[in-house]
């Protein structure tokens, strides 16, 4: 999965770099979120510190990889301002995706993201140290006790891996005719997503809470649930394009029998259970953003995955396919939708 899982590359009309407009709009909606747990984090450790340890878990790649990393900085140094510290900290930020990342088209946003930096801090004024850290953020990229405010943004919801248990005893498919939790996908199905979920989620708090500095803060969003039974989300709409493409023969059926995406929503009362069951980070606060529903990045998103089970060779016709799936049902698809914003600590 780690080889696999990653957007999609370069900087072509289909790029994730070319087609990641919704990310930044998930983006300005929560920066405000953001700014407050920043606010607070400056407010208990500014007077104090040299050097301050930034991550951005799930960073990706493409224009808006550093657009956190910028409101970090930008806020640190905003409240170094309004606090007459003279001397501000120096920050070192590391970026963490999996190790099929693009990193190479972040490096090259650097050097005009450093001038960037100069001309609204001072040159001199404040030093900041960017390095790339590849690997699974359901791991240990970090030692103990060295970081002091984690970042991750519509990255959980990617699963370490398909969840077990989708086929039967007899090896036949429990998810037929899904890519994911569907209208017609048995309960057993969601329970098995559920407890993946469940699994990742906990290994992902647990590492941080070994990672951060004691009181020191994690800032998640997340994308929830969609509970309305009448409308559809992105992955109904993939798989039935899927099963289109399987009653044209573009698709053997038992490929798609055999594919389930490694992708779950979960909703604020099961985020907050893993939270209080796993009581190495406490909730600070926690709120709701509003985002409208926006298609483009799907294929710089998807196509990766995709590509993996299926081949290369149906790539254009199920992307066609699916612009054309999207148009009908736009009425009936989940708009506005809700995000989950969490400001966490280590207790």
């Amino acid at each position: 999965m780690e080889q696999i899982l990653h957007t999609k590359e370069g900087e072509d009309e289909e790029s994730y770099a070319k087609n990641s407009t919704f990310q930044r709009l998930v983006f300005m909606n929560f920066n405000h979120a953001l700014n407050r747990s920043i606010r607070g984090f400056c407010q208990a450790n500014l007077a104090e510190a040299e050097c301050i340890r930034v991550a951005d878990l799930g960073c990706a790649s493409g224009p808006n990889t550093l657009l956190a990393v910028e409101s970090i900085i930008d806020s640190i140094n905003r409240e170094c301002h309004n606090l007459n510290i003279l001397k501000l900290p120096n920050i070192q930020v590391f970026l963490n995706d999996l190790m099929s990342n693009d990193f190479n088209s972040i490096f090259k946003l650097l050097p005009s993201f450093y001038q960037k930096l100069e001309e609204s801090c001072g040159r001199g004024s404040m030093s900041c140290f960017i390095a790339a850290m590849p690997g699974s953020f359901y791991g240990r990229p970090f030692p103990d006790n060295s970081m002091h405010f984690i970042h991750s943004s519509y990255s959980l919801h990617w699963l370490s891996q398909v969840p077990s248990g989708l086929v039967t005893e007899e090896g036949l498919p429990l998810n037929k005719g899904n890519i994911y939790i569907g209208k017609t996908s048995p309960k057993n199905v969601h329970d098995a997503y559920l407890d993946q979920f469940d699994r990742d989620f906990t290994n992902f708090l647990s590492a941080r809470a070994d990672e951060l500095v004691f009181g020191e803060h994690l800032f998640v969003t997340l994308a929830p649930k969609i509970d309305d039974p009448v409308a559809y989300n992105v992955q109904d709409l993939l798989g039935m394009t899927m099963i289109d493409m399987v009653s044209e023969g573009l698709i053997e059926e038992k490929a798609l029998d055999t594919f389930n995406l490694p992708h779950y929503r979960p909703s604020l009362e099961e985020v907050k259970a893993i939270i209080e069951k796993n009581r190495a980070l406490k909730i600070r606060y926690l709120d709701t953003i509003q985002l409208r529903y926006r298609a483009r990045s799907l294929r710089a998103t998807y196509e990766p995955i995709f590509q993996a089970h299926f081949g290369e060779g149906i790539t254009n016709d199920f992307f066609t396919k699916l612009a054309a799936n999207i148009s009908p049902h736009q009425g009936k698809m989940k708009s506005p939708i809700n995000s989950l914003v969490l400001s966490l600590s280590r207790t």
